[in-house]
């Protein structure tokens, strides 16, 4: 099984391929620049370092939201035109989901945060759980938009320790120490931020779940509307 898999969910850009559980190629960047000047020309960089023929792709997976409403809409046009010209299958998967699977085997509760401006969160609760090949990410919080100190409260009352990544840190750290009544810690760099490596991971098993759909289908999953969709309401 090959996957590529991209991740233009938040500020990071990143691509990876995988091929029966091995990592071939991850290509991450996280810099300021836009995702429409970097998510294709890393992908093609990745395509000619490895000499990857795009028809032996099994599936193309993209984080899918929630995030950045450029972003995503950047990535998921790239999958898209991608599954619609190669006849593949997409797979998308859930930003938070995809962000907590850089812990995996963690034995705290997974909590990824991404700043969504005015004190809120895209944040989601997951913990893995022993199987016999392996460990499986189950939610604890469905991903979800939520204020910063209603979040802290709600992991404070599940009683365990907490491992917090995702761009959100550095912005609600000092909100964390304060108001967190459990342990907590903070992933190392290597860990936290977006990485397609964990997407494709994680696409791995939803193929296998016949988690998939064809590109036509594939959209977005924002969770809030635009701030120019909201702006146009609060006019009406």
């Amino acid at each position: 099984m090959k996957i590529l898999a991209l991740d233009s969910s938040g500020l990071v850009a990143s691509v990876a391929v995988t091929e029966n559980g091995v990592l071939l190629a991850e290509y991450t960047m996280n810099y300021k620049k836009t995702h429409s000047q970097t998510l294709v020309p890393m992908l093609d960089a990745v395509k000619n370092m490895i000499d990857l023929e795009l028809e032996t792709l099994d599936a193309i997976a993209v984080a899918a939201g929630p995030g950045s409403f450029t972003g995503l809409r950047i990535g998921s046009a790239t999958a898209k035109g991608l599954g619609l010209a190669l006849g593949k299958p997409l797979i998308g998967i859930p930003t938070l989901e995809g962000l907590s699977y850089n812990l995996y085997g963690s034995d705290k509760l997974v909590c990824p945060i991404m700043d969504a401006r005015r004190n809120q969160v895209y944040t989601g609760a997951y913990v893995f759980t022993r199987e016999d090949d392996g460990y499986r990410l189950e939610s604890r919080k469905e991903q979800c938009v939520t204020d910063i100190g209603d979040l802290l409260g709600e992991l404070s009352g599940m009683g365990r320790p907490v491992m917090f990544l995702g761009d959100g840190v550095p912005v609600f750290e000092e909100a964390i120490r304060a108001g967190l009544q459990v342990p907590f810690d903070f992933a190392p760099a290597h860990m936290n931020r977006q990485r397609a490596a964990s997407v494709a991971a994680l696409a791995e098993v939803y193929y296998k779940e016949g988690k998939i759909q064809t590109a036509a289908e594939h959209r977005p999953e924002y969770l809030r509307l635009s701030q120019a969709e909201r702006e146009r309401l609060n006019q009406a």
